[in-house]
């Protein structure tokens, strides 16, 4: 499947930009047309927004909170620094690559700075605003339950990641104490559009990289060759979504981990190295040797670790492509932190 640049976080300037007028000379500022509008679809369709503004912080956030759109941002920078560096500062915050975010700014000397120090961004001339929506990068396949909530679930986990920046005691102990349900179920009809969401946003903790459409999905379900696999998180803070997916390619006396991903948003949670533990525990009631495809890149390293750490090792390496094997007797225990709910399904 061909991969089409899609955007995941629009990065807005304010002044001139998402209202007419400079907000320190006239607190008066109206939004431009349709502006509401469009930061509005954007969201719908799952694409987070962030402000990287030169403006008095105070000032700007009381302004966007009488305009009511104040909750549409995430990690909002409004400071003095360089535009390059509040829109680093969001790709950090957000954990996503810098070629999914566009920065929308009505200075040409903005947009040039952003484009030298940070070429991969997408930089948008204010004065295009009203052709964002139809822009190709702006408009994802599908748009699932998931995209909907996109920016509540994000905001769920900036509570969570300050009551854990402010926990005393072991991380563990912290893990337990947010009640956390793992569900791990065989991909069925109305999680296909997600799935194929998850294999097309998830660069930095997927495993092989490969992308998946909604009709290959949807064959390997049904596939008696195959084992299809979704996650799902949620605590007692509510839901993370679908977050983990998994595919196994089974063969007689060996099944292989075709692709292995995880959302960004749970890479402290521990999760990978459960949904792993559970396909090794159904390798082992197979009687079968696991293996594992893995595409080194720069951005994927945690999943090599993830592996590393469960007992694989590698085995094999041709062209951009390394083979691991698990090679541990036993599989490991899954931690206490986390509740396993296995949603029986169809095996190899």
């Amino acid at each position: 499947m061909g991969e089409e640049r899609k955007i995941k976080c629009v990065v807005w300037d304010l002044d001139n930009t998402i209202w007419d007028g400079t907000l320190i000379e006239d607190s008066r500022i109206k939004l431009k047309d349709n502006i509401r509008n469009i930061i509005k679809e954007l969201d719908h369709r799952g694409i987070l927004q962030s402000i990287a503004s030169k403006n008095d912080h105070s000032m700007a956030m009381e302004k966007l909170n009488e305009l009511g759109l104040v909750e549409y941002f995430l990690y909002p920078q409004i400071n003095w620094n360089a535009k390059s560096s509040s829109i680093s500062q969001i790709k950090s915050e957000i954990n996503i690559g810098m070629d999914t975010i566009a920065f929308v700014d009505d200075q040409a000397f903005e947009r040039e700075e952003v484009n030298s120090e940070l070429p991969e961004v997408l930089c948008i001339d204010a004065s295009l605003i009203d052709r964002i929506l139809d822009m190709p990068e702006m408009n994802p396949k599908f748009i699932t339950k998931d995209s909907k909530q996109r920016r509540l679930l994000y905001m769920s986990d900036i509570k969570r990641n300050k009551l854990e920046e402010t926990y005393v005691g072991p991380k563990e102990d912290f893990l337990k104490s947010l009640n956390m349900k793992l569900i791990i179920s065989p991909v069925m009809d109305d999680d296909l559009k997600r799935a194929e969401e998850l294999t097309v946003r998830t660069n930095q903790l997927n495993a092989t990289g490969y992308t998946y459409s909604y009709e290959e999905l949807d064959a390997l379900r049904f596939s008696d060759d195959h084992i299809l696999l979704m996650a799902e998180l949620e605590d007692k803070y509510g839901t993370y979504g679908k977050i983990g997916l998994a595919l196994l390619e089974c063969k007689e006396d060996v099944w292989i981990i075709k692709l292995l991903l995880m959302s960004c948003r749970v890479i402290s949670r521990g999760v990978g190295s459960i949904l792993l533990n559970h396909i090794l525990t159904l390798g082992k009631k197979a009687g079968v040797k696991v293996l594992a495809e893995f595409k080194p890149t720069d951005r994927n390293r945690m999943m090599y670790i993830t592996y590393k750490f469960a007992g694989f090792e590698e085995v094999e390496e041709k062209e951009d492509l390394v083979m691991l094997e698990y090679k541990l007797e036993e599989v490991p225990n899954m931690p206490d932190y986390v509740d396993l709910n296995i949603i029986e399904g169809s095996t190899c």
